[in-house]
């Protein structure tokens, strides 16, 4: 607030400056001009005040979840400021990628087998340099998954580590296969529906550092992967607790919603390509199974998930493979504490489909609901380089689990 608080006065000197130059050099001639200036500008404020800037919803399954996040997770609480010349929701999802720092991120990267004779590509940020955790074997472990084509390169992976680097944790990024650049061993790529890899890499890191408290965090795809897992494995994770952002709960209605024309024009055609560059790298892997040529005319994700995803993974129908995905079917199986960032005018996870009630009757769940944000945006402040709500979010929630998560379970 104190922040968002100077950015305003800093704009009204700057603007003041600018209006009193032009005035001096007879721009508006008369006061006319500045009034008309002045009054938009309060006019603009007030309804800015009154109806985009607003407290998240917060959503919990049980009153001791409550009252843990806002004694130590308190931007939960607190009144969302998006960006005052970009809160609409396609204005945040474009921007962000665009306007958001990149922090310089070291990684070391391992490749590991997995059972049908594949591998995965993690990179490793490992903060040797820890001074709150010298001690590497009990180092807080994040395991960050990005999104649909996303890597460990994505800007919102970077900031994320970044934030980890200064409470002291290890990061470790879950790249999908074939998409971090490196060979694909086997015909098989990856789905937010199948749990098999994430499974392997989360028994693989826990392995090497089973003391260490180990948490994830998952982006759009990678949070639905997330939830898949854990709606699927209960309490039996050695995840201590996870968080999601931006995840799309129900695919049905994330499909519909981007083949809307111009969320199509702006959104879905060009994710329908960079998944189509994606699996043409590794073209002849797959020649015998899946006809390659039929999947390279995809124009939706739809379309491609339909001609090369459900194939690729067995299911017998389209629809099949959505309702395997939607990780609105599982909530209720969660068994570890999460937190789930969405925002309500987020084109790829309509409001509609965010599982309310369902969140209602699991304790572990804490659904946190902006009012605007867009999808994988939350962007703040006049000029968003830096940290955005999304960035607060995990850095308050992982902090207050490694610190104070003992109190979840004496609660």
């Amino acid at each position: 607030m104190q922040r968002l608080a100077m950015d305003l006065r800093m704009l009204s000197r700057e603007l003041s400056l600018y209006l009193e130059h032009q005035i001096r050099v007879g721009f508006f001639g008369s006061g006319v001009g500045l009034s008309l200036i002045l009054g938009f500008s309060v006019a603009y404020a007030c309804y800015y005040l009154s109806s985009i800037a607003k407290k998240p919803q917060l959503v919990t399954g049980g009153e001791s979840f409550n009252r843990f996040l806002q004694n130590h997770c308190p931007v939960v609480t607190e009144t969302y400021y998006p960006t005052v010349w970009c809160w609409e929701s396609r204005g945040q999802t474009l921007l962000r990628p665009f306007i958001t720092s990149k922090p310089p991120v070291q990684y070391r990267n391992e490749l590991i087998k997995t059972a049908d004779g594949g591998q995965i590509s993690l990179d490793w940020f490992d903060n040797d340099n820890s001074v709150c955790y010298s001690d590497g074997s009990t180092r807080p472990t994040i395991l960050l998954l990005p999104g649909l084509t996303g890597t460990s390169k994505e800007s919102y992976i970077l900031h994320m580590i970044h934030l980890s680097e200064e409470l002291g944790y290890r990061c470790v990024v879950f790249n999908n296969r074939g998409v971090a650049g490196e060979n694909l061993l086997t015909p098989r790529t990856y789905c937010c529906a199948n749990t098999e890899d994430l499974e392997t890499v989360i028994h693989h890191v826990h392995s090497l550092y089973p003391s260490a408290p180990f948490l994830a965090a998952g982006v759009s795809m990678g949070g639905m992967l997330l939830l898949n897992y854990l709606g699927k494995i209960g309490p039996k994770t050695p995840l201590m607790a996870a968080a999601t952002f931006s995840v799309g709960w129900n695919t049905f209605a994330c499909s519909e919603s981007l083949e809307k024309p111009l969320n199509w024009l702006l959104f879905n055609y060009y994710l329908t390509t960079c998944l189509q560059s994606s699996v043409n790298k590794h073209r002849h892997m797959f020649v015998k199974q899946i006809d390659m040529d039929h999947v390279m005319k995809a124009k939706s994700i739809r379309e491609f998930d339909k001609r090369f995803t459900s194939v690729m993974f067995g299911y017998r129908t389209i629809d099949d493979y959505y309702t395997d995905a939607s990780p609105n079917r599982r909530l209720n199986s969660v068994g570890i504490p999460v937190l789930c960032l969405n925002s309500v005018d987020d084109v790829f996870s309509p409001s509609h489909a965010i599982p309310i009630e369902t969140a209602k009757q699991n304790p572990n769940v804490a659904l946190v609901l902006t009012s605007y944000g867009g999808h994988i945006g939350f962007l703040e402040g006049i000029w968003p380089r830096q940290c955005t709500y999304m960035d607060r979010v995990f850095k308050q929630f992982v902090q207050a689990m490694v610190e104070h998560g003992h109190e979840l379970s004496n609660m």
